[in-house]
């Protein structure tokens, strides 16, 4: 799943960094484009059957609560999906770099992005964090009641379009 979210996150960098101009006078047209863009990652993630850290954390407790699984599946899963995921975003990463798909106003919103998660306090960054479980626990929850694939989209992107849009923090997008 982890090179999922390197897709999502590559996208909405290249198209929200290519708008950068458009956007001095309305900063937030930027935030929009690339929040509206962002949200192909759990698409990918969720329509293939892949596993996010993210969602695996909501649904193997709500699997087990549900007598559906044993506790011992928490840290199993858990473990495994975060190990997936950062070796996933790794990977992505590395095929950027060797194709050079991180230069020229791309690499300066990855840069600004950047700079900005890393300048704030753990306390806040955590509190993000949960803030953006669950809206992304929410994602997983509306694609696995919806019947058809109009409705899993719909379900998937408002929540994860409005976790980037607000600026919460999400553990694998930001590997």
């Amino acid at each position: 799943a982890g090179i999922y979210i390197g897709f999502g996150g590559m996208l909405s960098l290249v198209v929200a960094g290519g708008i950068a101009d458009a956007s001095k006078n309305n900063p937030t047209l930027q935030s929009f484009v690339f929040a509206a863009l962002f949200p192909v990652n759990l698409l990918l993630i969720l329509l293939t059957g892949g596993v996010l850290i993210t969602g695996a954390s909501a649904t193997v407790p709500a699997a087990v609560l549900e007598k559906k699984a044993h506790w011992s599946s928490i840290p199993k899963v858990v473990a495994i999906s975060w190990v997936g995921n950062l070796i996933g975003a790794v990977i992505f990463a590395l095929l950027v770099h060797a194709c050079d798909m991180n230069t020229g106003a791309t690499a300066e919103l990855a840069i600004k992005i950047t700079y900005k998660k890393c300048s704030k306090d753990f306390i806040k960054t955590f509190i993000k964090g949960i803030g953006c479980n669950w809206l992304v626990c929410m994602a997983v929850f509306l694609s696995g009641q919806a019947q058809d694939m109009a409705g899993k989209m719909v379900g998937i992107w408002f929540p994860i379009s409005c976790f980037v849009a607000i600026g919460f923090e999400h553990i694998p997008a930001n590997f």
